[in-house]
């Protein structure tokens, strides 16, 4: 009788010493929520502007194939290729948004946005991913967290992290992935065969739309080959850097890492905000846009320090391949 090991959670909980209360003064509560007046301020959903972005995912990804195209350069392809695997992790941030119903202030709107605008368009059924990750914020790491998988065993070895990027980078992550999600729902439940069915159909009809106006292979290189690719490669580097190696607890600081943000990550694979990570699990209905004004605040009452908070994103992956 074979028996497979409890996967090790925990290895990346900070000391108790990083951990400070917050300040009774501040705006924040014990636990990292906002205060009922703090809450009202940052609940506000800017229906134009989150318009206006979901759109401008659509123009500049566009643009950047484009531009590729009309250099003709190996560069430049390579350039475009890179991102527009930041064009799905755009497209899923965005995604994540609807699935909090945060995205836009009517629900219809919000969700038909987040299927057929945004995950459909990037292999995902939001429905599905709504369920799971619901599972994920009311308790993580616990007995219905999805994505413990992915979050266990940190800290790693170097070569053990490299082995999982190579993994990743050459897509036989996103190849197993993309043949499960559409091999084990077709044969299952009728809801799952109806939302593959929209996600196949709206692939065509990018597929059909990329052919008319360029060449199918076009749609092959820069959509769903850096979907199995890049995409994962910045996935799995978000995820890890959000939970890797800790484990449930009541307080969020150790279920959760907090990472300064800087520019450049923001613009590569945690757009819109996504990199606020803290701030989006201590109170999950907080609209990105106001991210970082609540994390400003968790930072001005202590509940997040420098000493819990990586300075970047090297940093972190430093610390979780330092077995």
């Amino acid at each position: 009788m074979s028996t497979t090991a409890s996967p090790r959670l925990g290895g990346m909980v900070p000391q108790a010493s990083a951990f400070a209360e917050a300040s009774p003064a501040s705006r924040i509560t014990p636990n990292g929520h906002p205060k009922p007046d703090l809450r009202a301020e940052l609940r506000h959903i800017p229906n134009v502007r989150n318009a206006i972005s979901v759109a401008s995912i659509y123009v500049q990804n566009i643009a950047i194939v484009r531009a590729a195209l009309a250099l003709h350069n190996p560069i430049t392809y390579v350039i475009a290729f890179v991102l527009m695997g930041r064009a799905h992790a755009q497209i899923l941030a965005m995604m994540h948004e609807s699935v909090h119903r945060l995205l836009f202030s009517n629900r219809k709107l919000n969700d038909f946005a987040g299927r057929w605008l945004l995950g459909y368009l990037s292999f995902v059924n939001s429905d599905a991913y709504r369920y799971v990750h619901m599972a994920h914020h009311r308790e993580e790491f616990g007995p219905n967290e999805p994505d413990i998988p992915l979050y266990a065993n940190y800290p790693i070895t170097s070569d053990s992290f490299w082995r999982k990027m190579r993994r990743d980078a050459f897509g036989i992550t996103g190849f197993k992935m993309i043949r499960d999600q559409f091999r084990h729902p077709l044969r299952k439940d009728g809801f799952g065969k109806r939302t593959q069915a929209k996600i196949l159909v709206t692939q065509l009809v990018l597929l059909v739309a990329i052919s008319f106006v360029s060449h199918p292979l076009v749609y092959v290189a820069f959509w769903f080959i850096p979907q199995l690719t890049v995409w994962r490669v910045m996935n799995r580097l978000r995820s890890i850097a959000e939970h890797g190696g800790l484990r449930a607890d009541d307080d969020r600081r150790v279920t959760t890492h907090s990472v300064r943000q800087h520019p450049i990550a923001s613009f590569l694979f945690v757009p819109f905000n996504l990199g606020w990570h803290i701030a989006h699990h201590s109170d999950a209905g907080i609209p990105f846009r106001s991210l970082p004004r609540y994390h400003a605040e968790l930072r001005k009452s202590g509940f997040v320090n420098d000493v819990y908070e990586y300075p970047n994103y090297r940093a972190i992956w430093r610390a979780l391949r330092a077995a």
